[in-house]
């Protein structure tokens, strides 16, 4: 068994004038720096999923690869009228198989007071029909306006530590699930 923890952190929207990308960055920089686990960032511009859903012509063979490869999830997605993007909704319905018994965390992103919280909240019950184990620790970036500057840089670093607890846990689910994967062949 592998004990490095390969965890795939997922940008949640593609539209061009987002500000949620650098948490994303962000949050994939912080686990990169964790003893054990390597992160990838996914942002759904680099990637095309035609059709609609988890069919064969629905599905990038990149991201397929990248969430075969992925003992954890981490979405970083902005909250878009109360809910998730319809790019990460689009993203996460075409890869069903890759997803079961593999945990994940979430981030919210606003440019609000909030900070998020009901995009976490509209996405657990995707993720749990997913197969997905969602953590019960989130981080949230509200007003991310104003903790990250134009070209992405911290301005805030009490959002490392929300961060790091938030990995604290998906790392331990991660490892506890991969354990009863890889026994279940």
């Amino acid at each position: 068994m592998s004990t490095t923890i390969h965890i795939a952190v997922l940008a949640g929207t593609s539209r061009a004038q987002r500000k949620s990308i650098h948490a994303a960055r962000f949050v994939a920089h912080v686990g990169a720096q964790l003893e054990g686990v390597t992160t990838e960032l996914v942002d759904p511009t680099d990637f095309e999923f035609p059709g609609d859903g988890n069919d064969p012509e629905g599905k990038d063979a990149r991201y397929t690869a990248i969430t075969a490869k992925a003992d954890a999830f981490f979405i970083v997605s902005p909250e878009y009228n109360h809910s998730f993007p319809g790019s990460l909704k689009r993203m996460l319905d075409s890869e069903l198989s890759n997803y079961v018994h593999k945990p994940v965390a979430l981030a919210g992103v606003s440019n609000g007071m909030w900070g998020g919280v009901r995009v976490v909240e509209a996405l657990v019950p995707l993720l749990r029909e997913l197969g997905m184990v969602a953590t019960f620790t989130s981080a949230y970036f509200p007003r991310v306006q104003d903790i990250f500057d134009e070209s992405g840089t911290l301005l805030d670093e009490k959002y490392t530590s929300t961060v790091e607890k938030a990995y604290k846990e998906l790392i331990w689910m991660a490892k506890a699930l991969k354990t009863a994967r890889e026994q279940d062949v």
